[in-house]
């Protein structure tokens, strides 16, 4: 491992006064009711006309400790090998914009560019499904994940959630699955602040409901029974102190809220949480999820929440890079990222989704790309197998000094070579070589998107139950949109 500890005792010390005094001093702004009530039981200073909640420091400093002496029972130890993590694929991305890989083109998320994305998914990996990988824009927000789940049951073989980011689309998603035979078709999505220190409506409400059920918002779209966090993105500079502590301090306060108001609602809740730190270029005025500062205060805000918390939140990876095109560099960009993180963490993260421009827009070009490189962080990740026929001793007395053959003449080296070495699709082994290779990797794959896309069967759907579903979404636009 690269740095696994940046932090004195002291300063863990220092920073967990500063978060202290963050929630005592300054509070949140928490814009629920249920919440700011939890909030006063629990033994917060609530201002109902303001909707601010204040912290006493004894308080949060016994909670801490609870925390600690939890954690004294499950010491979560890095494992020793690289744990290689799973492919990309076409999830809960909820892309503002589609990359029209053939043109250059940048779109507002559409219907017919949705489709597009369902349709490769469900060729790319079938057996991981599809999900709400791009919003549909031309479509008022409030039935726009319902329009999205009418679309995922219509043409995916394994139709994932929509994303629910209003509590009110809940119960339409859930009777449109269960008209679908999904029992709770629908994502939270990640808790995130609306930094410094602000719980807003729609995203206060949802956790409220998600903790309160047990089935509670996950860190990348993924629901995870009895567990709450928050999926943080602060900015340094911007929504943070430009300093290193300062956003840890901030960071924190934000972090140790969200666990303090989930235990509040559910005492037997488990908490988590995730990171992506991000900075200001301050000579344009650029936001990246991947510079080397914005690196730093999310490995220092993760460290500092261990040790004073004994929770670990990790920091989330390579689909917020700031590449604006498609290609190797965008690639490499994300890899870097994500390997950097296992080297600060020890848990290598996902080498991005396709995404590009810090998540705004998807590419499904970048995508297979993405996917390629996390096949060779696979082969990184893959055991040593010694058996008699791997360490091949027939053929290293046949081939001795190769004065008259060599290894790559040999029947071992043909039967062996596919299973052993890595064998890319897309990308050229030999290595970047000026910006003409690029474009013609690009192309490359680009040629296998629209292969892709070519192989795809429409899956057979009950039209009776795609017309109940339907019903469901005009009612939804009657009864949500004012």
């Amino acid at each position: 491992m690269f740095q696994r500890s940046m932090l004195t005792d002291s300063d863990v010390g220092q920073l967990a006064e500063a978060a202290m005094g963050v929630l005592e001093h300054v509070g949140i702004l928490c814009q629920s009711n249920d919440l700011l009530g939890a909030l006063a039981a629990w033994g917060a200073t609530v201002e109902e006309g303001s909707q601010i909640a204040r912290f006493p420091r004894q308080l949060v400093a016994t909670f801490a400790e609870g925390l600690r002496q939890e954690g004294q029972a499950d010491r979560t130890e890095v494992s020793p090998g690289l744990v290689a993590p799973p492919l990309p694929t076409l999830q809960t991305q909820v892309a503002q914009s589609f990359r029209d890989d053939r043109t250059g083109e940048l779109r507002p998320g559409n219907r017919e560019d949705f489709i597009t994305l369902i349709k490769l998914g469900d060729v790319l990996h079938p057996e991981e499904g599809v999900g709400h990988s791009l919003l549909l824009t031309e479509v008022p927000p409030m039935v726009e994940p319902l329009e999205a789940a009418m679309l995922l049951a219509e043409y995916a073989h394994k139709p994932g959630p929509a994303f629910a980011w209003n509590v009110r689309q809940v119960d339409y998603l859930i009777e449109m699955g269960d008209i679908l035979g999904i029992p709770d078709w629908f994502t939270w999505g990640g808790t995130c602040f609306a930094s410094p220190l602000r719980f807003e409506k729609d995203v206060a409400d949802k956790f409220v409901r998600s903790v309160k059920s047990g089935v509670a918002v996950g860190l990348t779209g993924m629901q995870v029974t009895t567990a709450a966090g928050l999926s943080g993105m602060q900015i340094s500079g911007h929504s943070t102190p430009v300093t290193a502590a300062g956003f840890i301090a901030v960071s924190a306060a934000e972090f140790v809220a969200t666990w303090i108001a989930a235990r509040a609602l559910n005492p037997d809740v488990s908490l988590v949480g995730g990171i992506y730190g991000g900075s200001l270029d301050m000579r344009t005025g650029g936001l990246s999820y991947s510079s080397p500062d914005a690196m730093l205060r999310a490995f220092a805000t993760s460290e500092f929440l261990r040790r004073w918390c004994a929770v670990h939140v990790n920091v989330l990876g390579g689909e917020h890079g700031d590449a604006k095109a498609p290609g190797l560099y965008a690639a490499l960009e994300k890899a870097y990222k994500a390997m950097t993180i296992a080297a600060f963490t020890g848990r290598h993260p996902p080498i991005g989704e396709g995404m590009l421009e810090s998540g705004r827009t998807i590419s499904p070009v970048q995508l297979l790309l993405e996917r390629e490189l996390g096949k060779a962080v696979q082969i990184l990740g893959q055991p040593i197998e010694v058996t008699p026929e791997t360490i091949a001793m027939d053929t290293i007395f046949d081939v001795g000094i190769a004065l008259e053959t060599n290894y790559l003449q040999s029947d071992h080296t043909l039967r062996n070579f596919r299973e052993n070495t890595w064998l890319p699709e897309l990308i050229d082994r030999s290595g970047w070589n000026g910006a003409e290779s690029d474009q013609a990797l690009v192309a490359k794959a680009l040629r296998k998107v629209e292969e892709l896309i070519a192989a795809y069967v429409k899956p057979e759907v009950d039209p009776d139950k795609l017309a109940r579903m339907r019903e469901v979404v005009e009612r939804a636009r009657l009864e949500l949109i004012t």
